[in-house]
């Protein structure tokens, strides 16, 4: 038997030769630049981060962020910033073209958050970009959109607010596999959001707003402050800010580091299953891999069960002992003497840690009376009823169709602490106060007997019928510039703000006595000065004019008198009056909110005028009188601009225009549109943020601490304008 032996095929003469390499091709530039471009710009919180740090390079105070498909389809970044240049525009997004830099020697010294011209290029390869943009003594500002670095047409000119307005619009849109990979829209917009808090919580000068597209209430809306702790407290809730501890560290030793440090970071009452930390180094915000392990450590060492930590961390260092130039995203930086650095801050956090796991608080939990009454109507179901009796039914008239401990429903929902059924038993409530305050300063119960006495007089003086209504109303909205529309139970009432405001805060004065946190003035206020001013508005309104040298004979003998007094002021109202009679620091009455500064000259003349300060009552009674109305939430200067308020912006320009003899014709309405559009954004800041305040600040601390006096049902305070009862019948009539 034969056995085939199938021979193996010889292979071509050509392949046996060995394969040629392949020919190196120069890309072409497009191919390059979008290449680079998917690099700077990997998903949609990247384009965010770089526009809102081009915000803060033009040292804006305001920066609001609109959102639309968690970027993919919008991205608008709008700043109050100093705006670009005509001139410029044309080389605005060209790659390696920028204001911060132009040796390479600056990074050295480089203090702006950019430096390489990449961004606003970069955004243009993957993206449709306009810039709209207008600079200070400008009529008007230029509109121009950009693609693949240049711009598509020449500027136009267009109605502009101070600032610039960058849109992105359709991210990635040529790149297919990048737009698949992002298309969990709520997962970018989570990651947008972060990092807008953890902006606002380091530029606490500046005003941030982020929100979607299509939303009326902002996702992250900050105000400017004075106080990192009140901003922490506004991004990340009171639960983060009522457990965290101050921290701080330095060296200026050259041979080993030179930095300092401070920031926040949570105690031993704090709990969470993931770490949060927010690190910004000289103003940057960066991450560092080994600086984050090391405080882990720290806190897994430290406390049970490994908890996660909330901190925060700022630190400065010499411009030349940083590395800014090391990732492509700027997300990293390079230190000298890094490790020298963590371990000290390491051995801070330790140590700060320690000490405060000694003093471990733990807070009970009572039962929620809601979800009692529901449990007690589901088991009522089960029981069977007594023979002969029947279920209740409520009239359909006398149904309540809101619950002022839920949210649901109402035309603004915000987040409401529901009150225990114990703080309504007053004897309790006034003993735990005066041990809270026997403990914290021993000598406002034992010498100031008269704060106590005011405390009293307005729990006697509070009226039972309004305190229900308060405690348990559900805010509608405001009806105009100074009531606002509650519903209580079957009843709709007006409410004025303006005095409901007024008695919170003159109550939380005496409440708060001697315990204030502070307002730190960015610049001082000059006492004489402001008395000044508030005797000329008397003299406007009683249309008289009293000698200018008598005013100042007025003004400088009540800032002596005031200067004498700042001790007192200080200690127990956290009024600071330097050395020079100025006003430098305010008390906190409510948190997340500031008084409206165009009410202190009437401020500073009631302490010098209105006060008897040889009387303690009534000393102490009339300063938190003034301190009341100052801090009040009176309407705007500024004429409301929507209504008729906005004929008042509208005619000024040409108002001014006749007033200086010059001709006054139709187009003065053309050109004071471009003009006023500064101060009507103004006008619908300071309106906004005032309903805000009262939604949100004004009616959550009035349901908490509001007693209101009797007073309140006959002034005018709460008018009862429908019922639901009553409505009933008229309807049935017709």
């Amino acid at each position: 038997m034969e056995i085939e032996h199938e021979e193996s095929p010889v292979p071509p003469p050509e392949e046996e030769e060995a394969k040629e390499p392949p020919r190196i091709q120069r890309l072409s530039e497009s191919v390059v630049n979008r290449i680079a471009a998917g690099e700077v710009i990997q998903r949609p919180v990247s384009a965010v981060k770089e526009l809102v740090e081009n915000s803060l390079d033009a040292h804006s105070t305001s920066i609001n962020l609109l959102v639309k498909d968690g970027g993919l389809k919008l991205i608008q970044v709008s700043d109050d910033g100093h705006g670009i240049r005509l001139e410029d525009l044309p080389i605005l997004c060209e790659r390696h073209t920028t204001s911060k830099l132009s040796a390479f020697e600056d990074l050295q010294s480089i203090k702006s958050m950019g430096f390489r011209g990449e961004a606003l290029a970069s955004m243009t390869y993957v993206a449709h970009v306009t810039v709209t943009t207008i600079t200070k003594g400008q009529l008007h500002g230029y509109r121009v959109s950009y693609r693949d670095g240049l711009m598509e047409n020449e500027p136009r000119p267009c109605a502009a607010v101070k600032g610039t307005q960058i849109m992105v619009e359709n991210l990635f849109y040529n790149m297919a596999a990048r737009r698949k990979t992002l298309q969990n829209a709520s997962d970018d917009y989570s990651k947008i959001v972060d990092l807008i808090s953890r902006f606002a919580i380091q530029h606490i000068n500046v005003s941030f707003s982020c929100r979607k597209h299509g939303a009326t209430r902002a996702d992250v809306h900050t105000v400017a402050t004075s106080s990192r702790l009140d901003a922490i407290r506004s991004v990340y809730g009171i639960s983060v800010a009522r457990n965290l501890m101050k921290i701080e560290a330095s060296d200026n030793n050259p041979a080993t580091s030179i930095f300092e440090m401070q920031g926040y970071m949570s105690n031993a009452n704090y709990a969470s299953k993931k770490i949060t930390m927010v690190l910004f180094i000289n103003d940057r915000l960066v991450e560092c891999s080994a600086l984050k392990r090391a405080i882990e450590i720290v806190y897994a060492a430290t406390l049970p069960k490994a908890s996660k930590p909330f901190i925060y961390i700022s630190i400065v260092l010499p411009p030349e002992n940083v590395d800014v130039n090391v990732h492509p995203t700027k997300r990293e930086v390079s230190l000298l003497n890094q490790e020298v650095i963590i371990e000290k801050i390491q051995s801070v956090i330790e140590s700060r840690l320690r000490s405060s796991n000694e003093t471990r608080t733990y807070q009970e939990q009572t039962a929620d009376q809601c979800s009692l009454s529901h449990i007690t109507s589901k088991e009522a179901k089960l029981i069977p009823l007594p023979m002969g009796s029947r279920s209740q039914k409520v009239p359909v008239h006398k149904l309540v169709r809101t619950d002022s401990l839920d949210p649901a429903g109402r035309l603004h929902a915000y987040i409401q602490t529901k009150l225990d059924g114990h703080l309504e038993k007053r004897a309790t409530l006034n003993a735990v106060r005066n041990s809270i305050r026997q403990r914290r300063n021993p000598k406002d119960s034992t010498d100031l007997t008269s704060v106590q006495q005011l405390l009293d007089d307005i729990n006697s003086n509070c009226h039972p019928s309004m305190m229900d209504i308060v405690r348990h109303c559900t805010y509608v909205g405001m009806a105009d510039d100074v009531f606002a529309l509650l519903q209580h139970n079957t009843h709709l009432y007006l409410a004025n703000v303006v005095n409901l405001s007024k008695e919170l805060m003159y109550q939380q004065v005496l409440s708060r006595f001697g315990q204030f946190n502070a307002i730190q003035l960015s610049d001082p206020a000059p006492l004489k000065d402001l008395i000044i001013l508030a005797l000329k508005e008397e003299d406007l309104v009683s249309e008289c004019n009293d000698d200018d040298n008598l005013k100042e004979k007025i003004a400088e003998m009540n800032t002596e008198l005031l200067k004498q007094k700042a001790e007192m002021l200080d200690e127990y109202f956290g009024i600071h009056i330097d050395k020079h009679g100025n006003i430098s620091r305010l008390p906190v009455i409510l948190d997340q909110y500031t008084p409206d500064m165009d009410h202190i000259p009437e401020f500073a003349l009631c302490l010098g005028n209105d006060v008897n300060w040889e009387d303690e009552r009534n000393c102490i009674q009339a300063v938190a009188a003034a301190l009341g109305n100052f801090y009040a939430m009176h309407p705007p200067i500024l004429p409301n601009p929507s209504g008729k308020g906005l004929l008042f912006y509208k005619k000024r320009k040409m108002l001014d225009s006749c007033a200086e003899g010059n001709t006054c014709d139709v187009g003065s309405d053309v050109i004071n549109d471009k003009v006023e559009q500064e101060l009507l954004s103004e006008a619908e800041t300071a309106w906004t943020q005032r309903e805000w305040s009262i939604q949100h600040v004004l009616f959550p601390s009035m349901r908490l601490f509001l007693k209101p006096p009797v007073s309140m049902a006959t002034d005018g305070t709460f008018v009862r304008v429908a019922s639901l009862e009553k409505l009933y019948k008229i309807f049935e009539r017709c």
